[in-house]
Protein backbone atom coordinates (compact mmCIF):
# COMPACT_ATOMS: atom_id res chain seq x y z
CA UNK A 1 0.00 0.00 0.00
CA UNK A 2 1.46 3.63 -1.24
CA UNK A 3 1.73 6.29 1.42
CA UNK A 4 -1.20 8.01 0.38
CA UNK A 5 -3.50 5.54 0.35
CA UNK A 6 -2.29 4.22 4.12
CA UNK A 7 -3.09 7.71 4.52
CA UNK A 8 -6.60 7.67 3.02
CA UNK A 9 -7.49 4.51 4.94
CA UNK A 10 -6.34 6.21 8.59
CA UNK A 11 -8.94 8.84 7.30
CA UNK A 12 -11.51 6.05 6.74
CA UNK A 13 -11.93 3.99 9.77
CA UNK A 14 -12.21 0.11 9.35
CA UNK A 15 -14.88 0.30 11.74
CA UNK A 16 -17.16 2.78 13.24
CA UNK A 17 -19.64 2.20 16.32
CA UNK A 18 -22.17 4.89 17.28
CA UNK A 19 -24.51 5.80 19.94
CA UNK A 20 -24.72 2.12 21.02
CA UNK A 21 -26.88 1.40 24.12
CA UNK A 22 -27.93 -1.92 25.76
CA UNK A 23 -30.19 -2.51 27.97
CA UNK A 24 -31.41 -5.62 29.87
CA UNK A 25 -34.93 -5.28 31.36
CA UNK A 26 -33.84 -2.40 34.28
CA UNK A 27 -30.60 -3.14 33.88
CA UNK A 28 -28.12 -0.28 31.59
CA UNK A 29 -25.34 -1.98 30.08
CA UNK A 30 -24.34 0.17 27.85
CA UNK A 31 -25.44 3.83 27.84
CA UNK A 32 -24.40 5.92 24.45
CA UNK A 33 -20.95 4.54 23.43
CA UNK A 34 -19.14 5.46 20.51
CA UNK A 35 -15.97 3.47 19.07
CA UNK A 36 -13.61 4.00 15.69
CA UNK A 37 -11.09 1.84 14.98
CA UNK A 38 -8.76 2.21 12.28
CA UNK A 39 -7.08 -0.31 9.70
CA UNK A 40 -3.81 -1.67 10.86
CA UNK A 41 -3.96 -0.04 14.50
CA UNK A 42 -4.16 -1.96 18.11
CA UNK A 43 -7.09 0.03 20.05
CA UNK A 44 -7.00 -1.28 23.27
CA UNK A 45 -10.35 -1.40 25.34
CA UNK A 46 -9.80 -0.86 29.29
CA UNK A 47 -11.97 -0.42 32.13
CA UNK A 48 -13.15 -2.19 35.36
CA UNK A 49 -15.29 -5.46 35.67
CA UNK A 50 -18.52 -4.25 34.68
CA UNK A 51 -17.44 -1.14 32.83
CA UNK A 52 -19.17 -2.77 29.67
CA UNK A 53 -16.65 -3.58 27.72
CA UNK A 54 -17.94 -7.15 26.89
CA UNK A 55 -21.11 -5.82 26.25
CA UNK A 56 -19.99 -3.65 23.57
CA UNK A 57 -18.30 -7.00 21.98
CA UNK A 58 -20.76 -9.18 22.13
CA UNK A 59 -22.86 -6.03 19.83
CA UNK A 60 -19.92 -6.10 17.39
CA UNK A 61 -19.88 -9.49 17.36
CA UNK A 62 -23.84 -9.79 16.76
CA UNK A 63 -24.77 -11.83 19.96
CA UNK A 64 -26.02 -8.84 21.15
CA UNK A 65 -28.53 -6.72 19.45
CA UNK A 66 -27.96 -2.99 20.25
CA UNK A 67 -31.18 -0.60 21.81
CA UNK A 68 -32.78 1.26 18.90
CA UNK A 69 -30.46 4.79 17.85
CA UNK A 70 -27.08 2.70 17.61
CA UNK A 71 -25.45 1.39 14.55
CA UNK A 72 -22.48 0.00 13.15
CA UNK A 73 -20.28 0.65 10.18
CA UNK A 74 -17.83 -0.97 8.33
CA UNK A 75 -15.52 1.17 5.80
CA UNK A 76 -18.59 4.14 6.45
CA UNK A 77 -21.45 1.82 5.47
CA UNK A 78 -23.75 1.18 8.04
CA UNK A 79 -24.30 -2.99 8.66
CA UNK A 80 -26.45 -5.36 10.19
CA UNK A 81 -26.29 -5.63 13.91
CA UNK A 82 -27.45 -8.50 16.44
CA UNK A 83 -26.74 -11.24 13.82
CA UNK A 84 -23.67 -13.47 14.41
CA UNK A 85 -23.43 -14.86 10.70
CA UNK A 86 -23.64 -11.54 9.17
CA UNK A 87 -21.17 -10.16 11.66
CA UNK A 88 -19.08 -12.59 10.58
CA UNK A 89 -19.28 -12.03 6.98
CA UNK A 90 -18.29 -8.40 7.90
CA UNK A 91 -15.00 -9.34 8.98
CA UNK A 92 -15.45 -9.21 12.43
CA UNK A 93 -14.38 -12.19 14.87
CA UNK A 94 -13.62 -12.39 18.57
CA UNK A 95 -11.00 -14.51 20.43
CA UNK A 96 -12.83 -15.23 23.68
CA UNK A 97 -10.16 -15.81 27.17
CA UNK A 98 -11.52 -19.42 27.20
CA UNK A 99 -10.89 -20.83 23.75
CA UNK A 100 -13.34 -22.36 21.71
CA UNK A 101 -11.32 -25.05 20.07
CA UNK A 102 -11.86 -28.73 19.65
CA UNK A 103 -8.75 -30.72 21.13
CA UNK A 104 -9.33 -33.96 19.43
CA UNK A 105 -8.92 -32.73 16.03
CA UNK A 106 -6.12 -31.48 13.75
CA UNK A 107 -5.24 -27.77 13.65
CA UNK A 108 -6.48 -27.67 9.97
CA UNK A 109 -9.77 -29.41 11.08
CA UNK A 110 -10.34 -26.99 13.88
CA UNK A 111 -9.24 -23.55 11.22
CA UNK A 112 -11.95 -24.31 8.89
CA UNK A 113 -14.29 -25.83 11.97
CA UNK A 114 -18.06 -25.53 10.16
CA UNK A 115 -16.99 -23.81 7.27
CA UNK A 116 -14.65 -26.64 5.15
CA UNK A 117 -13.66 -26.36 1.98
CA UNK A 118 -15.85 -29.19 -0.22
CA UNK A 119 -15.76 -30.90 -3.35
CA UNK A 120 -18.65 -33.28 -4.75
CA UNK A 121 -20.32 -32.16 -1.60
CA UNK A 122 -17.30 -34.13 0.72
CA UNK A 123 -14.96 -32.24 2.81
CA UNK A 124 -11.87 -31.70 0.34
CA UNK A 125 -8.72 -32.31 3.34
CA UNK A 126 -6.42 -31.48 1.47
CA UNK A 127 -7.44 -28.25 0.37
CA UNK A 128 -7.99 -27.88 4.03
CA UNK A 129 -4.53 -28.58 4.79
CA UNK A 130 -2.96 -26.82 2.30
CA UNK A 131 -5.35 -23.62 2.91
CA UNK A 132 -4.95 -23.84 6.77
CA UNK A 133 -0.23 -24.29 6.09
CA UNK A 134 -1.19 -21.07 4.04
CA UNK A 135 -2.55 -19.27 7.07
CA UNK A 136 0.30 -20.49 9.66
CA UNK A 137 2.61 -19.19 7.04
CA UNK A 138 1.07 -15.99 7.30
CA UNK A 139 1.16 -15.82 11.33
CA UNK A 140 5.15 -17.10 10.94
CA UNK A 141 4.06 -19.77 13.66
CA UNK A 142 6.20 -23.15 13.48
CA UNK A 143 3.56 -26.11 14.26
CA UNK A 144 2.06 -28.16 11.69
CA UNK A 145 -1.56 -27.94 9.95
CA UNK A 146 -1.98 -31.49 11.04
CA UNK A 147 -1.32 -31.62 13.96
CA UNK A 148 -3.70 -32.31 17.02
CA UNK A 149 -4.77 -29.13 19.07
CA UNK A 150 -4.24 -31.36 22.22
CA UNK A 151 -0.33 -31.62 21.29
CA UNK A 152 0.43 -27.74 21.14
CA UNK A 153 0.64 -25.69 23.76
CA UNK A 154 -1.95 -23.04 25.25
CA UNK A 155 -0.01 -19.94 23.11
CA UNK A 156 -0.16 -22.11 20.23
CA UNK A 157 -3.74 -22.74 20.64
CA UNK A 158 -4.16 -18.96 20.73
CA UNK A 159 -2.44 -19.36 17.52
CA UNK A 160 -5.16 -21.28 16.32
CA UNK A 161 -7.68 -19.04 16.76
CA UNK A 162 -6.27 -16.19 15.41
CA UNK A 163 -5.87 -18.68 12.17
CA UNK A 164 -9.67 -19.59 12.63
CA UNK A 165 -10.34 -15.84 12.51
CA UNK A 166 -8.01 -15.13 9.61
CA UNK A 167 -9.65 -18.21 7.33
CA UNK A 168 -12.82 -16.11 7.63
CA UNK A 169 -11.28 -12.57 6.17
CA UNK A 170 -11.37 -11.06 8.96
CA UNK A 171 -10.27 -7.56 9.04
CA UNK A 172 -11.26 -6.89 12.56
CA UNK A 173 -10.22 -9.33 15.10
CA UNK A 174 -11.21 -8.54 18.68
CA UNK A 175 -8.98 -9.92 21.63
CA UNK A 176 -10.20 -10.55 25.31
CA UNK A 177 -7.34 -10.32 27.91
CA UNK A 178 -5.65 -13.20 25.59
CA UNK A 179 -2.52 -13.50 27.69
CA UNK A 180 -3.81 -14.39 31.10
CA UNK A 181 -3.22 -17.78 30.81
CA UNK A 182 0.38 -17.43 28.27
CA UNK A 183 3.93 -17.76 29.87
CA UNK A 184 6.25 -14.79 29.22
CA UNK A 185 7.31 -16.87 26.18
CA UNK A 186 4.07 -17.43 24.62
CA UNK A 187 3.03 -13.65 25.48
CA UNK A 188 6.53 -12.17 23.16
CA UNK A 189 5.28 -15.18 20.54
CA UNK A 190 2.07 -13.30 20.64
CA UNK A 191 3.27 -10.15 20.58
CA UNK A 192 4.86 -11.01 17.50
CA UNK A 193 1.85 -12.42 15.83
CA UNK A 194 0.03 -8.99 16.73
CA UNK A 195 2.72 -6.97 14.85
CA UNK A 196 2.47 -8.77 11.56
CA UNK A 197 -1.48 -8.71 11.83
CA UNK A 198 -1.37 -4.91 12.12
CA UNK A 199 1.02 -4.89 9.55
CA UNK A 200 -1.40 -6.67 7.29
CA UNK A 201 -3.52 -3.69 7.96
CA UNK A 202 -5.68 -5.77 10.26
CA UNK A 203 -7.56 -3.45 12.99
CA UNK A 204 -7.33 -5.24 16.88
CA UNK A 205 -8.91 -4.30 19.62
CA UNK A 206 -7.38 -5.20 22.37
CA UNK A 207 -9.17 -5.85 26.23
CA UNK A 208 -6.46 -6.26 29.01
CA UNK A 209 -6.05 -4.95 32.90
CA UNK A 210 -2.69 -5.22 32.10
CA UNK A 211 -1.21 -1.82 32.03
CA UNK A 212 2.15 -2.95 30.67
CA UNK A 213 0.93 -4.11 27.45
CA UNK A 214 -1.36 -1.23 26.55
CA UNK A 215 1.44 0.52 26.85
CA UNK A 216 3.87 -1.65 24.81
CA UNK A 217 1.41 -2.14 21.91
CA UNK A 218 -1.61 0.03 21.89
CA UNK A 219 -1.91 2.55 19.42
CA UNK A 220 -4.41 4.06 21.31
CA UNK A 221 -7.05 3.61 23.91
CA UNK A 222 -10.83 4.08 24.74
CA UNK A 223 -11.93 3.90 28.13
CA UNK A 224 -15.25 2.61 29.68
CA UNK A 225 -16.62 3.35 33.17
CA UNK A 226 -20.17 2.90 34.45
CA UNK A 227 -21.64 1.61 31.24
CA UNK A 228 -20.44 4.93 29.74
CA UNK A 229 -17.72 6.40 27.38
CA UNK A 230 -15.18 8.31 29.21
CA UNK A 231 -12.44 9.08 26.24
CA UNK A 232 -9.63 8.01 24.28
CA UNK A 233 -5.96 8.35 24.88
CA UNK A 234 -3.35 8.57 21.70
CA UNK A 235 -0.26 7.11 22.40
CA UNK A 236 1.58 9.63 22.92
CA UNK A 237 -0.66 10.80 25.89
CA UNK A 238 -0.41 7.64 27.60
CA UNK A 239 0.28 7.66 31.42
CA UNK A 240 -0.56 5.66 34.28
CA UNK A 241 -2.18 8.68 36.04
CA UNK A 242 -4.70 9.68 33.22
CA UNK A 243 -5.64 6.04 32.45
CA UNK A 244 -6.29 5.21 36.24
CA UNK A 245 -8.23 8.49 36.69
CA UNK A 246 -10.35 8.12 33.61
CA UNK A 247 -10.37 4.18 34.82
CA UNK A 248 -11.76 4.64 37.93
CA UNK A 249 -12.49 7.93 38.58
CA UNK A 250 -9.99 9.27 40.92
CA UNK A 251 -6.10 10.37 40.30
CA UNK A 252 -3.38 8.10 41.00
CA UNK A 253 -2.49 9.48 44.53
CA UNK A 254 -5.73 7.84 46.05
CA UNK A 255 -4.82 4.38 44.15
CA UNK A 256 -2.18 2.86 46.18
CA UNK A 257 -2.78 2.82 49.98
CA UNK A 258 -0.10 2.87 52.43
CA UNK A 259 -1.83 4.82 55.61
CA UNK A 260 -0.38 2.73 57.96
CA UNK A 261 3.11 3.20 59.82
CA UNK A 262 5.88 1.65 58.30
CA UNK A 263 8.04 -0.31 60.62
CA UNK A 264 11.75 0.79 62.17
CA UNK A 265 14.17 -1.64 63.07
CA UNK A 266 13.02 -1.79 66.29
CA UNK A 267 9.48 -3.26 65.39
CA UNK A 268 9.65 -7.17 66.87
CA UNK A 269 9.88 -9.54 64.05
CA UNK A 270 7.07 -11.46 63.04
CA UNK A 271 8.81 -13.99 61.06
CA UNK A 272 13.03 -14.88 60.65
CA UNK A 273 13.73 -17.00 57.75
CA UNK A 274 17.74 -18.16 58.03
CA UNK A 275 19.73 -20.03 54.86
CA UNK A 276 16.46 -21.28 53.30
CA UNK A 277 16.96 -23.48 50.60
CA UNK A 278 15.32 -26.69 48.32
CA UNK A 279 18.45 -28.47 46.83
CA UNK A 280 17.57 -26.52 43.33
CA UNK A 281 16.75 -23.15 42.40
CA UNK A 282 16.88 -21.69 45.94
CA UNK A 283 20.04 -20.98 48.04
CA UNK A 284 20.46 -19.62 51.74
CA UNK A 285 17.98 -17.12 51.41
CA UNK A 286 17.05 -14.94 54.72
CA UNK A 287 15.54 -12.17 55.26
CA UNK A 288 13.50 -11.00 58.79
CA UNK A 289 9.63 -9.93 58.18
CA UNK A 290 8.64 -7.20 61.26
CA UNK A 291 5.14 -7.01 62.59
CA UNK A 292 2.78 -4.68 60.48
CA UNK A 293 5.64 -4.23 57.56
CA UNK A 294 4.33 -4.95 54.08
CA UNK A 295 7.24 -6.59 52.56
CA UNK A 296 7.77 -7.25 48.85
CA UNK A 297 9.53 -9.91 47.18
CA UNK A 298 10.72 -9.02 43.71
CA UNK A 299 12.81 -10.14 40.75
CA UNK A 300 12.66 -11.28 37.04
CA UNK A 301 10.22 -14.51 36.32
CA UNK A 302 12.36 -17.65 37.35
CA UNK A 303 14.53 -15.47 40.32
CA UNK A 304 12.91 -17.33 42.90
CA UNK A 305 10.15 -15.41 44.29
CA UNK A 306 7.70 -18.23 44.87
CA UNK A 307 9.28 -20.85 45.63
CA UNK A 308 10.98 -19.43 48.80
CA UNK A 309 6.91 -18.59 49.75
CA UNK A 310 6.28 -21.75 49.11
CA UNK A 311 9.25 -23.09 51.11
CA UNK A 312 8.17 -21.31 54.06
CA UNK A 313 4.42 -22.64 53.81
CA UNK A 314 5.73 -26.14 53.59
CA UNK A 315 3.91 -26.47 49.87
CA UNK A 316 7.32 -27.96 49.09
CA UNK A 317 10.27 -29.27 51.26
CA UNK A 318 13.06 -27.54 51.88
CA UNK A 319 16.71 -29.11 52.32
CA UNK A 320 18.17 -26.57 54.71
CA UNK A 321 17.63 -23.42 56.28
CA UNK A 322 15.88 -22.60 59.72
CA UNK A 323 12.43 -20.59 60.38
CA UNK A 324 11.66 -18.27 63.72
CA UNK A 325 7.94 -16.82 64.27
CA UNK A 326 7.63 -14.40 67.00
CA UNK A 327 11.54 -14.99 67.68
CA UNK A 328 10.44 -18.91 68.87
CA UNK A 329 11.56 -21.57 66.36
CA UNK A 330 9.17 -23.35 64.24
CA UNK A 331 9.33 -26.65 62.39
CA UNK A 332 6.57 -26.47 59.56
CA UNK A 333 6.60 -29.30 56.79
CA UNK A 334 3.53 -29.03 55.33
CA UNK A 335 0.34 -26.09 54.69
CA UNK A 336 -1.36 -27.66 57.30
CA UNK A 337 1.39 -27.15 60.12
CA UNK A 338 1.88 -23.78 58.17
CA UNK A 339 -1.78 -22.47 59.25
CA UNK A 340 -1.67 -23.79 62.69
CA UNK A 341 1.23 -21.97 63.33
CA UNK A 342 -0.47 -18.26 61.99
CA UNK A 343 0.92 -18.62 58.45
CA UNK A 344 -1.40 -18.08 55.52
CA UNK A 345 -0.70 -18.18 51.66
CA UNK A 346 -2.32 -16.45 48.71
CA UNK A 347 -1.33 -18.57 45.61
CA UNK A 348 -0.85 -16.99 42.62
CA UNK A 349 -3.05 -19.52 40.42
CA UNK A 350 -6.67 -18.71 42.74
CA UNK A 351 -8.38 -21.09 40.04
CA UNK A 352 -6.15 -24.02 39.62
CA UNK A 353 -4.72 -24.10 43.27
CA UNK A 354 -7.16 -21.40 45.28
CA UNK A 355 -10.40 -21.73 45.33
CA UNK A 356 -13.40 -24.32 44.34
CA UNK A 357 -15.12 -22.67 42.04
CA UNK A 358 -18.31 -25.17 41.93
CA UNK A 359 -18.62 -24.58 45.12
CA UNK A 360 -20.82 -21.45 47.05
CA UNK A 361 -18.85 -18.16 48.42
CA UNK A 362 -20.06 -19.43 52.29
CA UNK A 363 -18.33 -23.36 51.43
CA UNK A 364 -15.12 -21.38 50.07
CA UNK A 365 -14.89 -18.85 52.77
CA UNK A 366 -15.23 -21.49 55.70
CA UNK A 367 -12.84 -24.22 54.22
CA UNK A 368 -10.33 -23.40 56.33
CA UNK A 369 -12.01 -23.11 59.03
CA UNK A 370 -14.76 -26.01 59.18
CA UNK A 371 -13.81 -27.34 62.94
CA UNK A 372 -15.44 -24.19 64.00
CA UNK A 373 -18.99 -24.61 62.43
CA UNK A 374 -18.90 -28.34 64.04
CA UNK A 375 -21.67 -29.69 66.06
CA UNK A 376 -23.01 -32.66 67.92
CA UNK A 377 -23.06 -35.98 66.01
CA UNK A 378 -20.59 -34.25 63.50
CA UNK A 379 -23.21 -32.17 62.22
CA UNK A 380 -22.22 -29.13 60.30
CA UNK A 381 -23.92 -25.52 61.76
CA UNK A 382 -24.89 -23.82 58.33
CA UNK A 383 -26.25 -21.06 59.48
CA UNK A 384 -22.64 -20.05 61.55
CA UNK A 385 -20.78 -20.53 58.03
CA UNK A 386 -23.84 -18.25 56.55
CA UNK A 387 -22.99 -15.44 59.06
CA UNK A 388 -19.43 -15.65 58.36
CA UNK A 389 -19.68 -15.43 54.56
CA UNK A 390 -21.92 -13.01 54.94
CA UNK A 391 -19.59 -10.67 57.33
CA UNK A 392 -16.83 -10.70 55.07
CA UNK A 393 -18.87 -10.31 51.88
CA UNK A 394 -19.40 -7.01 53.54
CA UNK A 395 -15.87 -6.14 54.98
CA UNK A 396 -14.38 -6.58 51.88
CA UNK A 397 -16.76 -5.57 49.50
CA UNK A 398 -17.54 -8.44 47.54
CA UNK A 399 -19.55 -8.11 44.60
CA UNK A 400 -22.17 -11.68 44.69
CA UNK A 401 -26.01 -11.51 44.90
CA UNK A 402 -26.08 -14.09 47.45
CA UNK A 403 -23.24 -15.94 49.46
CA UNK A 404 -24.82 -19.01 48.10
CA UNK A 405 -23.64 -18.17 44.63
CA UNK A 406 -21.25 -20.37 43.39
CA UNK A 407 -17.11 -18.68 43.61
CA UNK A 408 -17.14 -19.04 39.88
CA UNK A 409 -19.65 -16.64 38.87
CA UNK A 410 -17.51 -13.80 40.31
CA UNK A 411 -15.22 -11.68 38.65
CA UNK A 412 -11.80 -11.89 38.96
CA UNK A 413 -11.33 -9.34 41.77
CA UNK A 414 -14.23 -10.82 43.66
CA UNK A 415 -12.84 -14.52 43.44
CA UNK A 416 -9.72 -12.70 44.65
CA UNK A 417 -10.95 -11.45 47.59
CA UNK A 418 -12.77 -14.73 48.51
CA UNK A 419 -9.73 -16.39 48.21
CA UNK A 420 -8.31 -13.29 51.44
CA UNK A 421 -11.66 -13.92 53.05
CA UNK A 422 -10.72 -17.48 53.54
CA UNK A 423 -7.06 -16.84 54.32
CA UNK A 424 -7.96 -14.15 57.16
CA UNK A 425 -10.94 -16.34 58.59
CA UNK A 426 -8.04 -18.42 60.02
CA UNK A 427 -6.56 -15.21 61.68
CA UNK A 428 -2.98 -15.12 60.55
CA UNK A 429 -0.01 -13.34 62.47
CA UNK A 430 1.91 -13.84 58.83
CA UNK A 431 0.20 -13.28 55.49
CA UNK A 432 2.22 -14.38 52.12
CA UNK A 433 0.30 -13.16 48.74
CA UNK A 434 1.60 -14.39 45.66
CA UNK A 435 0.46 -11.68 42.86
CA UNK A 436 -2.59 -10.64 44.88
CA UNK A 437 -3.56 -8.94 42.18
CA UNK A 438 -3.55 -10.67 38.70
CA UNK A 439 -6.00 -10.73 36.76
CA UNK A 440 -8.26 -8.33 38.45
CA UNK A 441 -9.70 -4.81 37.45
CA UNK A 442 -7.74 -1.73 38.34
CA UNK A 443 -11.14 -0.87 40.88
CA UNK A 444 -10.60 -4.22 43.12
CA UNK A 445 -6.70 -3.54 42.67
CA UNK A 446 -7.49 -0.60 44.50
CA UNK A 447 -9.59 -2.07 47.16
CA UNK A 448 -6.85 -4.93 47.84
CA UNK A 449 -4.56 -2.53 48.49
CA UNK A 450 -7.09 -1.26 50.73
CA UNK A 451 -7.47 -4.64 52.61
CA UNK A 452 -3.43 -4.86 52.95
CA UNK A 453 -2.96 -1.40 53.87
CA UNK A 454 -5.50 -2.57 57.14
CA UNK A 455 -4.23 -5.60 57.77
CA UNK A 456 -1.04 -4.24 57.84
CA UNK A 457 -2.25 -1.62 60.42
CA UNK A 458 -3.82 -4.24 62.43
CA UNK A 459 0.22 -5.40 62.85
CA UNK A 460 -0.44 -8.38 60.67
CA UNK A 461 3.36 -8.74 58.72
CA UNK A 462 2.41 -9.18 55.44
CA UNK A 463 5.41 -10.94 52.63
CA UNK A 464 3.96 -9.67 49.06
CA UNK A 465 5.24 -11.30 45.79
CA UNK A 466 4.62 -8.92 42.75
CA UNK A 467 5.63 -8.63 38.85
CA UNK A 468 4.23 -4.99 39.08
CA UNK A 469 6.84 -2.09 39.96
CA UNK A 470 4.82 0.38 40.30
CA UNK A 471 2.48 -1.82 42.23
CA UNK A 472 5.83 -2.78 44.26
CA UNK A 473 6.36 0.67 44.86
CA UNK A 474 3.18 2.17 46.19
CA UNK A 475 2.28 -0.51 48.62
CA UNK A 476 5.26 -2.05 50.09
CA UNK A 477 7.57 -0.37 52.94
CA UNK A 478 10.79 -2.51 51.84
CA UNK A 479 11.91 -4.80 49.03
CA UNK A 480 14.11 -8.04 48.82
CA UNK A 481 14.85 -8.68 45.39
CA UNK A 482 15.84 -12.01 44.20
CA UNK A 483 17.74 -12.98 41.30
CA UNK A 484 18.93 -16.44 40.24
CA UNK A 485 17.56 -18.37 43.61
CA UNK A 486 19.40 -15.66 45.88
CA UNK A 487 18.53 -12.39 48.00
CA UNK A 488 20.01 -10.25 45.91
CA UNK A 489 19.73 -6.86 47.93
CA UNK A 490 17.21 -4.79 48.97
CA UNK A 491 15.46 -1.34 48.35
CA UNK A 492 14.27 0.86 50.95
CA UNK A 493 13.08 4.29 51.09
CA UNK A 494 15.47 6.99 51.61
CA UNK A 495 14.33 10.68 53.87
CA UNK A 496 11.49 11.74 51.41
CA UNK A 497 12.43 9.76 48.73
CA UNK A 498 9.92 6.36 47.90
CA UNK A 499 11.23 3.64 46.90
CA UNK A 500 13.32 3.26 43.44
CA UNK A 501 12.03 1.07 40.72
CA UNK A 502 16.00 1.82 39.16
CA UNK A 503 17.41 0.61 41.83
CA UNK A 504 15.25 -2.85 41.77
CA UNK A 505 15.94 -3.34 38.34
CA UNK A 506 20.07 -2.93 38.62
CA UNK A 507 19.75 -5.76 41.61
CA UNK A 508 17.07 -7.92 39.92
CA UNK A 509 19.08 -7.69 35.93
CA UNK A 510 22.54 -7.62 38.10
CA UNK A 511 23.38 -4.28 36.65
CA UNK A 512 24.32 -3.07 39.75
CA UNK A 513 27.16 -5.68 40.02
CA UNK A 514 28.42 -4.66 36.57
Amino acid sequence: MTAAARIETMRQPVLEMRHISKTFGPIRALQDVSLTVHAGELHALMGENGAGKSTLMKVLSGAYRPDPGGEILIDGTPVATGDPIKARANGIAVIYQELSLAPNLTVAQNIFLGSEPRRFGIVDRDQCNRRAKEIIARLGVSFSARASVSSLSLGERQMVEIARALSTSARIIVMDEPTTSLTSRETDSLFEVISTLKAQDIAIIYISHRMEEVYQLADRVSVLRDSGYVGTLERADLNASRLVSMMVGRDLSAFYKKDHRPPDSKRAIALSARDMSDGNLLKSCSFDLHKGEVLALAGLVGSGRTELARLIFGADRRTSGTLELDGKPIAIGSPREALDAGIAYLTEDRKELGLFLDMSISDNISMGVLAKDAQAGGLRDFATAERRAAKAVSELSIRTRSVQANAGSLSGGNQQKVLLARLLETEPRVLILDEPTRGVDVGAKSEIYRLIDDLAKKGIAILMISSELPEVIGVADRVLVMRDGTVAGEVTASEGQPLSQEAIMELATGAAQG
